[in-house]
């Protein structure tokens, strides 16, 4: 951190010498400069997109030591200041700070335009073609460098009261050079359209420029601002008019009226829908309108254009893989075989042990006699490993099936889409109940016609973390084939996890007594008391006994983020504990976190051009997704990177996308979904009574292959069975696909 003088930042100014590193994606800098008074030259480190040598910038920051080093001037925010003689603006244009433009080129404009040169190349660049060596797209390329350069520095300088330096560099990248002039226009454009900028802070820079409290574009902005929110929060896909006008009113401080006027307003421009159910107007924004309509429409499509399959010939497939595989299906699963075989669209649910992967096998093979190409696929990694291996056929995940790539550097698009299906007649995706809108819709858009679709998760678990119910909108529907499998075979019946599972979806107290199988129970009375349990089990008394299924394969799963025994106060336990501070481990602090080396690590939101390179096979790739979990390889504070090691998966992480990490000894039961542990530790504390729910505990339970050990008061554990509180989510599907659009 900088150090302050006096409460406020320590000011240099110089020019730079020479850029030692640099980031184009984040800014992140490491330059010498020679200092104005006396001409020393420091080392400056920080956020300074596209500076080169010959710039001259005011630094406002403070001194740090680094190890390897020394002395180090590190910048908060900084100034860049245009040369304003001629001998400056020569060594400027000599640095090659401008495209197209070296010493030679430089000297011959200062000799012909002299301290007008700036003035020329911005605004004349045709006048730049005159000169010999400068062709005209050459003075137009100079021109555009030297706008841009123009455009980052009037940003930084527009946003600093309001935002960081990697915060503006992003608003400048969407934006372009017209970012300052949009900002002072609409400054709620921020909110709605840059990642990361929340209403709050769009609000508080627009009553800055003179926007009052009853605009309407503040209003119309803030109701967008609450319908969007409630999807990434609530998983709405949208809310009751009513709803949406009460809540954008409260917080806006504006009478509802006022409110509805705003909402009129939007909806009449297009940004927002609405449909009519049950005489109540539904509010969607326009994306989310259009991708739950084209879920229902693709669903209804793939039904009908199925190719028909005699029924005769679908028993006769069922009893040639019957005796090929020496397994006689149980009823239930014949059914789901055989309604998989003779419709588009065919849903497969049910609890652990009940034979999913069975079935699944049973179709791959079948399928694959047919001479169907088969594309099996999960939402998470984790997911689509586990598929893999209990089919022995590559799984993917669904954003590599659909062949991702990123455009300009700033949003993911899918090459697999409306216009260039996916080649396999048959998909089979699994862990479907982790599937937003979003994600189903553009599977849906890249499955052609004639393709059979079957979708496998459990409607029991936790719905997706991003808008929307669609697994469990489609079977609500009735609309499609859906098969619940509800029989336990035999040898699942052995395994404790799996019948408390059931138990727990049924709403009956698991079994927490029997001391000789897969499920403990360790009653504890405080939540402190729960906490050193658990640091206890993972350190000491697991890795005694289970040996190296413990020492790596330990999952602690929380209830909640707060409290003792929540996921916060657990990792910093479980740091301390598992991988305590040594002068062998090298270590950075981020904000509120000590990252060290041997931590373990989870990804928090989706990269998709982050680059990994594999172990395995030496290849490199691009994209790290939300819930992967990692261990911190190495730390390197000349070079400001930490490595982490995603199973085989190498990645280089710049300081500046920590934010995108966080401790994973403890997870919520939201981030294990869609994952598998061999051991899984889950705290029966107190929580928000929202969060103490049937279907939490049994997502939890189900996480574990081999072992759970609940940890803390039979109370809670009672409550939470009682507790059948489903996940109200605003949504339309199931509507859409009743009434067939």
């Amino acid at each position: 951190m900088a150090e302050e003088k006096n409460g406020e930042l320590q000011k240099l100014e110089g020019s730079v010498e020479r850029v030692i590193y640099s980031n184009e994606e984040n800014g992140y800098t490491i330059c010498d400069v020679a200092v104005s008074e006396d001409g020393e030259i420091i080392t400056a480190v920080g956020i300074m997109p596209m500076i080169g040598a010959g710039d001259h910038l005011c630094l406002y920051g403070g001194w740090v030591h680094n190890p390897k080093y020394g002395r180090q001037f590190s910048v908060s925010q900084y100034e860049r200041v245009m040369p304003a003689d001629t001998a400056s603006m020569l060594r400027y244009l000599a640095s090659r700070a401008i495209k197209g433009i070296g010493p030679k080129t430089a000297q011959r404009i200062i000799d012909e335009f002299g301290d007008e040169s700036f003035d020329v190349i911005e605004n004349h660049p045709e006048w730049l073609a005159s000169i010999k060596g400068i062709s005209m797209k050459t003075a137009l390329a100079a021109s555009e460098s030297f706008r841009e350069q123009a455009g980052i520095r009037s940003a930084m300088m527009f946003f600093r009261e309001w935002f960081g330096v990697a915060t503006t560099v992003k608003i400048y990248k969407h934006w372009g050079h017209s970012a300052v002039d949009i900002a002072k226009k609409n400054p709620y454009r921020l909110c709605n359209e840059i990642d990361g900028i929340g209403f709050e802070r769009a609000d508080l820079m627009a009553q800055k420029l003179g926007f009052g409290g009853d605009d309407i574009e503040r209003i119309m902005s803030g109701l967008s601002y609450v319908l969007m929110q409630n999807g990434m929060q609530n998983g709405h896909v949208c809310l009751p008019r009513e709803k949406l006008r009460d809540s954008g009113a409260a917080l806006l401080g504006v009478a509802p009226q006022r409110a509805d006027e705003a909402m009129s307003m939007l909806l009449k421009n297009g940004k927002i829908r609405y449909v009519l159910r049950d005489e109540c107007q539904m509010i969607y924004d326009a994306e989310s309108y259009v991708a739950e309509k084209y879920i229902a429409e693709k669903l209804i499509t793939i039904e009908k254009m199925c190719p028909a399959i005699d029924m005769r010939d679908v028993d006769a497939f069922i009893e040639r893989e019957e005796a090929k595989s020496g397994i006689q299906y149980a009823f239930l699963q014949k059914k789901a075989i055989s309604d998989a075989l003779r419709y588009g669209v065919t849903v497969l649910t049910g609890g652990p042990g009940t034979g999913k992967t069975t079935v699944v096998r049973a179709l791959i093979h079948i399928f694959d006699s047919m001479g169907y190409d088969i594309a099996l696929a999960a939402p998470t990694g984790r997911a689509a490993k586990r598929l893999s291996e209990a089919t022995s056929v590559e799984a993917k995940t669904i954003h590599r099936l659909l062949e991702y790539t990123y455009e300009a550097g700033e949003k993911y698009v899918f090459n697999r889409n409306e216009t260039a299906h996916l080649d396999e007649q048959v998909i089979i995706v699994d862990e479907a109940s982790m599937i937003d809108n979003a994600l189903m819709c553009a599977l849906l858009k890249a499955i052609k016609p004639g393709a059979r679709f079957i979708i496998i998760g459990d409607s029991d678990q936790l719905p997706s973390v991003g808008a929307g119910n669609v697994l469990r909108d489609i079977i609500e529907s009735e609309r499609f084939s859906t098969v619940k499998l509800n029989e336990i075979f035999r040898q699942a019946r052995e395994s404790l996890i799996i019948t408390n599972a059931h138990a727990i979806n049924n709403g009956k107290l698991p079994v927490l007594d029997v001391k000789d199988n897969d499920f403990f129970f360790l009653k504890r009375n405080t939540d402190r008391e729960i906490a050193l349990t658990i640091a206890d089990l993972c350190l000491n008394r697991l890795p005694k006994t289970y040996g190296d299924m413990a020492k790596n394969g330990i999952q602690v799963i929380a209830p909640s983020r707060k409290g003792e025994s929540g996921t916060e106060s657990l990792n910093v336990l479980l740091q301390q504990t598992l991988n305590p501070s040594s002068r062998y481990k090298r270590e950075h602090k981020f904000r509120d976190r000590i990252f060290r080396e041997g931590d373990r690590v989870m990804q928090t939101r989706n990269n998709y051009d982050i680059e990994w390179n594999r172990s395995s096979d030496d290849k490199d790739g691009n994209g790290i997704f939300n819930g992967d979990i990692g261990v911190v390889e190495a730390i390197n504070e000349p070079e400001s990177t930490m490595t982490v090691l995603f199973d085989d998966k190498r990645v280089i992480y710049d300081f500046s996308l920590l934010e995108d990490l966080e401790h994973a000894y403890a997870v919520t039961v939201h981030k294990s979904q869609g994952s598998e542990y061999p051991i899984v530790i889950i705290p029966m504390c107190s929580a928000a009574t929202m969060l103490l729910s049937r279907n939490l505990l049994y997502t939890a339970v189900t996480r574990a292959e081999k072992m759970v050990i609940l940890v803390g008061r039979g109370e809670i554990v009672e409550a939470m069975v009682a507790n059948n509180r489903q996940t109200m989510r605003y949504t339309g599907l199931c509507e859409w696909l009743k009434n067939e659009i």
